[in-house]
């Protein structure tokens, strides 16, 4: 990095890390105990660090990534300060250690922005330092850092694991890809998704050639053409059908391949993906959440999808296939119609964004989940316009992967939403720095919002003494 970048982003990690230690401490001082999840998630650290790993909580519903990787810091910490135990795992610590994973992840986000858009006319150093700072703070992940929650580790791991990935360093990504299954077992989704990008790489690669044979043909599906994806799709079904081809491509995709094998090991061993309490987390096909999804993205990425430009230009491409979004209309309309589910916490914890955003616009009125159809289509269209710089194969592989990791899950969950959404912003465009300035207001925004009514708006259950605390 030239001394001007580094300086800046010295500047820029120290003032996140600075900001989120004063946040921890105020947050520490309010909330003591175990709150939420943390009241499982805390004594089970606690067993293991105490030798006891024969003990599991059934409520538990991940992998023990979380706990090995706490007792794998608090232990050293201990002996190295003459600690005891119960303070070396106790709430406050476990904690911190999410906030060093959020130092992490600030890191593997500039390393992500630096691999995936090298310095150029068009993207500054500064502007890679500035949209890191701002996912950085992403409302939904950047609240989980003050609390000990799966989601920092989890996000750090698959990061990581991405990053080796186009390092070519395959091997060490689908280890770093185990870690995050450890953490969380939908995480396999993201291990997939690496190896898509060796499979996409390779496809491109047999596609261009290809064309060449046809030099009259065009890749021009990303523009629209519904031809262009049939032509696209044939040719991947006759790639992948070939014995010798599927042969290439596990070749280069082997690491990935035997963690997956080892999942799927552990699904049939396990009866299932959910350790656990599994009456909670049940799958099923709730098509919906892309649509929940493409809404949440285009709120917090509306600088970048919500323009006059592109709303004129979805407008245009109405009108010049509108046979073609009345069926994708009927279609969504259909799959809301007999694949919305409901789950019992969504109507009944009222500590949540989604309780009050299902209450207030779903529940109003019986139409509602309909006619937010456009809205629905056009964030889609929008979202998909923001990708069509990237490869053909690598956009399958990427949407695949969404509909693998949203629609199999019952509960409307905005951490669900999480990688995803990162994956999806590091990979769009660089925007205008008025664009970025504006994210970020946002998700500062977002975050005091959302701090102020955890440590000041407390309320009470009729039938608990507990206080109760509003989160995400």
């Amino acid at each position: 990095m030239e001394r001007a970048v580094a300086y800046g982003f010295s500047a820029a990690m120290s003032g996140a890390l600075l900001l989120s230690c004063l946040l921890f401490a105020a947050l520490n001082r309010r909330q003591r105990a175990p709150y939420m999840d943390e009241a499982f998630h805390v004594p089970q650290a606690q067993a293991y660090c105490e030798g006891r790993f024969g003990q599991w909580d059934p409520m538990i519903t991940t992998l023990p990534g979380l706990y090995l990787v706490s007792v794998g810091v608090a232990r050293p910490l201990a002996w190295l300060f003459g600690w005891t135990g119960s303070i070396a795992c106790s709430t406050g610590m476990l904690r911190f250690i999410n906030l060093l994973f959020s130092v992490g992840n600030f890191y593997l986000l500039y390393l992500l922005f630096s691999r995936l858009h090298p310095k150029s006319k068009a993207v500054s150093g500064f502007q890679r330092i500035l949209s890191t700072l701002t996912l950085t703070l992403f409302p939904t992940l950047y609240f989980f850092t003050f609390l000990y929650y799966t989601d920092p580790g989890s996000v750090f791991f698959t990061l990581f694991s991405y990053l080796m990935c186009l390092y070519g360093n395959h091997k060490t990504s689908a280890l770093l890809g185990f870690c995050g299954f450890m953490f969380r077992q939908t995480n396999i989704v993201w291990t997939v998704f690496c190896a898509g990008n060796v499979v996409a790489e390779k496809l491109n690669e047999v596609w261009k050639t290809e064309l060449l044979k046809k030099k009259d043909e065009k890749i021009s599906f990303i523009k629209g053409s519904f031809s262009d994806l049939i032509r696209v799709l044939r040719f991947l079904t006759e790639y992948l059908i070939s014995a010798q081809n599927l042969i290439k491509l596990i070749a280069l995709t082997w690491p990935y391949v035997l963690v997956v094998v080892v999942f799927f090991a552990f699904v049939f061993i396990n009866g299932g993906i959910v350790v656990g309490d599994r009456s909670s987390h049940e799958a099923c096909l709730h098509f919906p959440q892309l649509f929940y999804f493409l809404s949440f993205t285009l709120f917090f990425s509306f600088p970048h999808l919500l323009t006059p430009t592109k709303v004129k230009k979805f407008l245009k491409t109405l009108r010049k296939y509108p046979l073609r979004y009345c069926l994708i209309a009927v279609i969504s309309i259909f799959l809301i119609w007999k694949f919305t589910y409901v789950h019992k916490y969504l109507l009944a914890d009222n500590r949540h964004y989604t309780f009050y955003v299902w209450r207030k616009v779903f529940q109003r009125h019986e139409l509602v989940k309909y006619m937010l159809v456009p809205v629905y289509m056009f964030a889609g269209w929008s979202f998909a316009d923001n990708l069509k710089s990237k490869p053909i194969f690598w956009i399958l592989v990427y949407f695949v992967c969404l509909f693998a990791v949203i629609v199999p899950q019952k509960l409307l969950e905005f951490r669900y939403f999480i990688l995803p959404y990162l994956i999806y912003r590091l990979n769009i465009p660089f925007p205008s720095l008025y664009k970025q300035l504006l994210e970020l207001v946002l998700y500062i925004f977002v975050n005091v919002a959302t701090f102020y009514l955890f440590l000041n708006k407390t309320f009470q259950w009729p039938n608990s003494e507990e206080e109760q605390r509003f989160m995400w």
